[in-house]
């Protein structure tokens, strides 16, 4: 990731909370979710895919497309938040009652506790259906739904809610002028936040800078720096399309004066794979915007107009699907292919994950030469068969420090590099990086990838120990 400083002072202070954020969102556990879609006829068994998550993965968190009674079994006792859907079509028989209890019964009681049930989407972007009857059932179905959540004394457990595409919006640019669509304004959304005030649960909203960038727009789109795009009404300058999104959303809620609620992203992503000849898809893009979007919701810097908050959000998707129709990128948003190898790193793997599961070749480039060893007086000759891992020439001391950080954090023996330490001295942060990035290396097993630390790392066969300083 390219964190060159950016010339607009909002943009370059962005940019610098994100290479804060950066340092954490590896070590952090349950920084995100995912969307688990399943139209594909080569995904591995869901007790497998828990098994995955909960063993090699930081992911705590899944949304489901429905209720599928094979993967809520296989998730129980994982500890793992699952969301739940009620199919669109269902909606107007929810608002009865007693298909409400029913539904609750068959779909939930029958799996909790032992699956950590936390919510549940009455339908998915159902305003885009345009289907009178859906709309109109929506909020009431929702109600009566609670209702029976609350019969079963689950209510202050289980959430209910519904997800909704950017196409509420009728304008949405500049963030500050956001608006919902005349009518929904009044006949859903305002019944619907009051519900959600009423019961503590969070607005959620799909927003995709992946649908609004252009060949011009892509470094806006995936959290480059770039000059920035200033909105005239508030004078505050976005950095990135995805806070443009959001804080249009912001701005039509407070316009119906529910400026409180929580917004959850329950959908976003980028494509590994498109059609021929597109623009801005590529392995590298969707692991540059996953990766960003994890630092950004997860850094507590907010937005512009929603400042010093994190967002919950949920990557789409788990996995590639091949029988979604449409475009080539509909079915390649997947962070896995059906075998469970990740299509892309973003350091999602917990760091035994990285060395258990077996990697396919990355789609970057590889490391590069072998650097000079770092620190005075190393020993000059290769060691058969050993190799050790080291920074990069040239790469800058803030990735270095991240590289110390992120290893140290992990609790692995960073006292060598420590004031008093047998490699503390020299004392810099390009010495101490090399000591820590290849205690990484060696610890988890030698693998090549283990030493890529975002390309900042390479590989040599010569020990770079120096004096009482052992790698």
């Amino acid at each position: 990731m390219d964190n060159s400083i950016v010339i607009i002072f909002a943009s370059m202070v962005s940019q610098i909370l994100l290479l804060l954020a950066s340092t954490l969102f590896q070590g952090v556990q349950g920084s995100i979710g995912v969307n688990y879609g399943t139209v594909a006829n080569d995904l591995p068994p869901s007790p497998q895919v828990a098994h995955f998550l909960v063993e090699s993965t930081i992911i705590d968190r899944i949304r489901l497309f429905d209720s599928n009674p094979e993967i809520l079994q296989a998730f129980a006792h994982t500890g793992i938040e699952v969301t739940i859907t009620v199919p669109n079509d269902q909606i107007p028989h929810l608002t009865k009652l007693s298909f409400a209890e029913q539904w609750v019964k068959t779909n939930v009681q029958a799996y909790t506790p032992a699956t950590n049930i936390v919510r549940i989407l009455v339908g998915n972007e159902v305003l885009s259906t345009a289907n009178k009857l859906f709309i109109a059932s929506l909020v009431p179905a929702m109600q009566t739904l609670h209702t029976a959540l609350v019969a079963a004394s689950l209510d202050p457990k289980i959430k209910v809610s519904t997800p909704h595409s950017l196409g509420i919006l009728s304008t949405s640019s500049p963030p500050s002028t956001g608006k919902f669509r005349q009518g929904y304004d009044t006949h859903v959304f305002r019944p619907l936040f009051n519900f959600l005030r009423s019961t503590n649960a969070p607005f959620m909203v799909n927003p995709y800078p992946y649908f609004g960038y252009s060949g011009d727009t892509l470094d806006y789109a995936l959290f480059r720096p770039n000059p920035g795009v200033l909105d005239e009404n508030t004078k505050l300058t976005y950095t990135n399309m995805l806070d443009a999104q959001l804080d249009a959303v912001f701005s039509a809620m407070k316009l119906l004066g529910f400026e409180d609620l929580e917004i959850v992203i329950a959908e976003t992503g980028w494509p590994s794979e498109g059609d021929s000849g597109q623009v801005g898809v590529s392995p590298e893009n969707a692991a540059e915007y996953n990766g960003n979007l994890m630092r950004h919701v997860n850094s507590g810097a907010g937005t512009p107009l929603m400042p010093n908050r994190t967002f919950e959000t949920f990557i789409f998707a788990l996995f590639n699907e091949n029988l979604k129709p449409g475009p080539i990128g509909e079915r390649n948003f997947g962070l896995f292919r059906p075998d469970m190898t990740p299509v892309y790193d973003i350091g999602i793997m917990q760091p035994t994950g990285r060395s258990s599961v077996p990697m396919n070749p990355s789609p970057y480039e590889s490391p590069g030469p072998a650097v000079p060893p770092i620190g005075p007086s190393p020993t000059s000759q290769p060691v058969e068969g050993k190799r050790w891992c080291l920074p990069k020439s040239g790469v800058d001391q803030d990735a270095l420090q991240r590289n110390i950080d992120y290893v140290c954090g992990l609790g692995l023996d960073c006292g060598p590099i420590q004031e008093g330490g047998m490699c503390f001295d020299p004392n810099t942060v390009r010495a101490h990086a090399a000591y820590a990035m290849n205690l990484y290396y060696q610890v988890m097993g030698s693998y090549e990838y283990d030493c890529d630390f975002e390309h900042s790392g390479a590989l040599t066969d010569v020990d770079p120990s120096y004096g009482r300083c052992k790698y």
